[in-house]
């Protein structure tokens, strides 16, 4: 009998080989939901293939896709042509390459799932998953800015520098994590702590474990706190730099 697990998906840079191997080690199911948090590009060699290979899961698997900063850096890029040279520093490259290879019908339909990205998504348990972070102390339907939810990074250092004494009642306490029960995100990785598994500071996890840079990609079962992980992501990619 298949049970109805929540996984998420960490951030991805265009490690299509990576996310099928940790796909298949998770063995995904129609039951689960699974919600990939942003950043789908950038890095790796594969960004088309890697929107294609996305657009094709869509199809028979419940999933949930939430807007990365390179997502929107991409999309600014194919719709505008928008001249944005650290973009273009930090796994740009890589894709504009992969793009260059792509048919003017693939672009436009990458257009339109740039667009049908999510910031966030909040389930019925009262999880919150987003890309990078909020600042709203009342939370994210009170936020001003809404790049916010695929930029910040505060949420993060906020939780990593929370005494870990402090009692959820008490009057230093931050309002913003009381939100929610559970706040999970990417966008920073965990391998600047010198980490590659998925780390919980406060009830904030980070499920970025550096698939861009020398780490694996992970995919992590919000219910039950198990994980997946790839081989890490350059080993599928031994004659390219990443974002390294």
């Amino acid at each position: 009998m298949s049970t109805k697990r929540a996984l998420v998906v960490g951030d991805i840079h265009s490690g299509l080989q990576a996310l099928k191997q940790v796909l298949e080690k998770a063995a995904i199911t129609e039951d689960d939901t699974i919600i990939f948090l942003g950043d789908y590009i950038d890095g790796w060699s594969e960004a088309v293939e890697t929107i294609n290979f996305l657009l094709e899961l869509k199809e028979t698997y419940n999933c949930i896709y939430l807007r990365g900063n390179h997502d929107e850096l991409c999309y600014e890029w194919l719709t505008d042509k928008a001249d944005n040279p650290t973009w273009f520093l930090h796994g740009g490259e890589a894709t504009s390459n992969s793009y260059g290879k792509a048919s003017k019908e693939t672009k436009d339909r990458h257009i339109k799932f740039y667009e049908s990205l999510e910031n966030y998504y909040l389930d019925s348990e009262n999880r919150l998953f987003l890309h990078a972070g909020f600042t709203n102390l009342k939370g994210i339907e009170h936020e001003y800015f809404k790049k916010t939810f695929y930029w910040d990074r505060t949420l993060w250092e906020l939780a990593l520098s929370l005494n870990t004494d402090l009692d959820k009642d008490h009057i230093h306490y931050p309002k913003r994590l009381k939100n929610y029960s559970e706040i999970y995100i990417g966008h920073t990785p965990v391998t600047r702590i010198g980490k590659t598994t998925p780390q919980k500071a406060a009830n904030v996890w980070n499920i970025d474990t550096g698939a861009a840079f020398k780490g694996p990609l992970t995919v992590f079962n919000a219910d039950t706190k198990e994980y997946w992980q790839s081989d890490p992501v350059y080993t599928f990619y031994p004659n390219e730099m990443g974002r390294n």
